[in-house]
């Protein structure tokens, strides 16, 4: 095939899915000369699956990657139908937004922000192979590509047209399309998600550069066509009003134009599925890939929870300009005819009409212990991984890695020293951490219960612990600097006026009237809150903090709250990161250390870590390992 120089970037990022996005637009913000190479312009921020952003996690997530100067959210924000707060009465720390977006309009935002951002260049191709110092001769437009060994950083991109885009650093965020295949019954088809192409031509590519490439498998539930639904025997769900947007640039709330509506399986859908699993692949050894245990479809939860009665089923719109009706809670990969009489034996769905069938997915991904926690690959340097290529499950968790992604591109080629994002500083730190420290056996997917200082990691400040980072970067802009200036000053006024004293009389009567204990005299609006007096009842009884935003009002009353625990984990983190300042050299030789036990070294051998208190976070490496790593290493000073 003859080759020739398409052009020259500073940045190639391979796929624009929603890891793709951010890690383009992050390039481009910076500066950066930037080519986004996607299959199809048409797929551009697809949502595969639920047209929905946010969730348990997932929204803080969302929060994080908006304080980091991402997109995902300011979309999200355009493109809402319904609003919702997940958790409201379980406590602040797990709080979580969640938005219904508009399928289509959240794809059209996203590729004309990326159409009309400077330095961007947005090219429909298929990426074949990734070029490196091995394979320099294919930058000057030969036809031969010598493949020696020392692969040590990338030059650019080849796609399967002959192009060649020459790079200083390349982002693969390809998602699920690698090799995908979409199984539904005994059908078995080559084919990306909503019947876009799959990409075939790169995993044996990433194989001779020295992935480890495995088989992960996910899945999508049918969508109905409305107008064959009997919501009128569905429970409705409203959103809410008076809820935070997702992204601190925007003051104002999203309307809630479309509501949800919930009904369950029952039954006549158990027996229906029970009676066939002989004809689903993930019961008939049809499917052999892993699947997200956190998201498991319908055969599964009938099959693992014989004694529920019943599951959960929402019915979400796609859109404003669609009548396809997502039905969350029932992805399947049974064949068509059984999916048909499954779908009709749920109450308000019996004379429903399938516009799109359920399907599983399998693709090509690589194990995460491949990359350092700034998403770069271990044995190539400028070659940068994101999103569910890496192992994850979900639109939230691959934005923050391509964003992640995208600004350390920028950092390595402008010189600058890494982002990096510890545990104790977002969820987007633990997301990382637990990727390149322990590995995932299955598609990955934040959790709340994954972060040891979720009390912290509110979505309420994302904000005040991440915007410093990208406060000396094009990322922050005058908008973002306003908006978070402004945020930091509320908030202090806020605390200011809860710590003043508060009127005797009026301490007392509202004591009195809300059943709270304690004397009287001389406390402060935060005394009050420390003695479990809601803020909301404080400002109404005593009329204060009218001019403050809601949101505000509840960080502050978190802090207060929480202040003993906020203070534990402080100083749990302080302890921690003595560990995170001891490094450990990437050229350290873990054979030549005696003492460590043959599980801890291949796993040592094997993730690489970069300090002590990464090593102390792998599995199959104790206390004693540690130990003994830490003395050879004093050994060597």
């Amino acid at each position: 095939m003859k080759t020739f120089i398409e052009g020259n970037y500073d940045i190639v990022v391979i796929g624009a899915g929603h890891a793709g996005c951010e890690a383009a637009l992050a390039g481009a913000r910076m500066g950066l000369k930037t080519a986004m190479l996607t299959l199809n312009l048409d797929s551009i921020a697809f949502m595969a699956c639920n047209p929905s952003i946010g969730g348990t996690g997932k929204g803080h997530l969302v929060r994080e990657i908006d304080a980091l100067g991402g997109e995902m959210g300011v979309n999200a924000d355009k493109t809402a139908i319904q609003m919702r707060m997940l958790n409201e009465g379980k406590g602040e720390a797990v709080r979580s937004l969640r938005c219904q977006c508009d399928k289509n309009a959240y794809h059209r935002e996203m590729k004309r922000t990326l159409e009309n951002t400077d330095n961007l260049r947005i090219i429909q191709g298929e990426a074949a192979e990734i070029l490196t110092t091995s394979s320099v001769d294919a930058l000057n437009g030969g036809d031969t590509f010598p493949k020696r060994e020392g692969c040590n950083k990338v030059c650019g991109v080849m796609t399967t047209y002959g192009g060649i885009l020459e790079a200083k650093a390349v982002i693969i965020a390809t998602g699920v399309y690698l090799n995908a295949e979409i199984v539904t019954g005994d059908l078995r088809q080559r084919s990306g998600p909503g019947g876009f192409a799959p990409a075939t031509a790169l995993t044996e590519n990433l194989i001779k550069l020295g992935f480890n490439v495995r088989r992960f498998k996910t899945g999508t539930p049918a969508r109905l066509d409305s107008r064959t639904v009997s919501f009128e025997k569905c429970a409705v769900q409203d959103g809410e009003d008076k809820l935070p947007a997702f992204s601190f640039l925007n003051a104002k709330p999203a309307e809630n134009v479309r509501p949800c509506h919930l009904t369950y399986t029952n039954k006549l859908t158990h027996e229906i599925i029970l009676n066939n699993l002989d004809r689903s692949p993930l019961y008939n050894g049809d499917i052999k890939s892993t699947g997200p245990r956190y998201c498991p479809s319908i055969e599964t939860k009938v099959v693992r929870f014989k004694d529920k009665e019943r599951h959960q089923i929402f019915l979400e719109p796609e859109g404003l300009d669609t009548n396809e009706i997502y039905v969350q809670g029932m992805s399947s990969s049974m064949p068509h005819d059984i999916q048909r009489d499954m779908y009709r034996s749920v109450e308000g769905l019996e004379n429903c009409e399938i516009m799109r069938y359920a399907y599983a997915i399998e693709y090509d991904c690589i194990d995460s212990l491949d990359i350092y926690p700034t998403l770069e690959f271990k044995k190539v340097k400028g070659l940068y991984t994101a999103g569910q290529i890496n192992g994850t499950s979900g639109y939230e968790e691959a934005a923050a890695q391509g964003l992640v992604a995208g600004i350390n591109a920028a950092f390595e080629i402008t010189g600058r020293p890494p982002l990096t994002i510890g545990r104790d500083e977002a969820y987007i730190g633990v997301m990382l951490d637990d990727l390149t420290t322990k590995g995932t056996e299955e598609p990955y997917r934040i959790m709340t219960s994954r972060a040891e200082y979720r009390i912290a990691l509110r979505q309420d400040n994302a904000d005040f612990r991440l915007t410093p980072k990208i406060a000396d970067t094009p990322l922050f802009g005058e908008a973002r600097k306003n908006a978070f200036e402004r945020r930091k000053r509320e908030y202090t006024d806020c605390l200011t006026i809860l710590d003043g004293r508060a009127e005797k009389d009026k301490v007392k009567s509202f004591m009195s009237e809300n059943s709270v204990a304690g004397e009287s005299g001389g406390i402060t609006y935060a005394d009050l809150i420390r003695r479990g007096a809601p803020l909301c009842e404080i400002c109404e009884y005593f009329g204060i903090l009218s001019d403050i935003p809601d949101e505000i009002k509840r960080s502050a009353e978190a802090s207060i709250k929480y202040a003993g625990y906020l203070k534990k984990n402080a100083e749990q983190i302080e302890k921690a990161k003595k560990l995170e300042k001891k490094a450990i050299p990437a050229d350290i030789d873990y054979d030549e250390i005696k003492g460590l036990r043959l599980e801890a070294r291949e796993q040592l051998k094997r993730v690489r870590p970069l300090t002590i208190g990464q090593a102390e976070r792998i599995y199959g490496v104790n206390p004693a390992d540690v130990t003994v790593l830490i003395v050879w290493l004093a050994t060597k000073k």
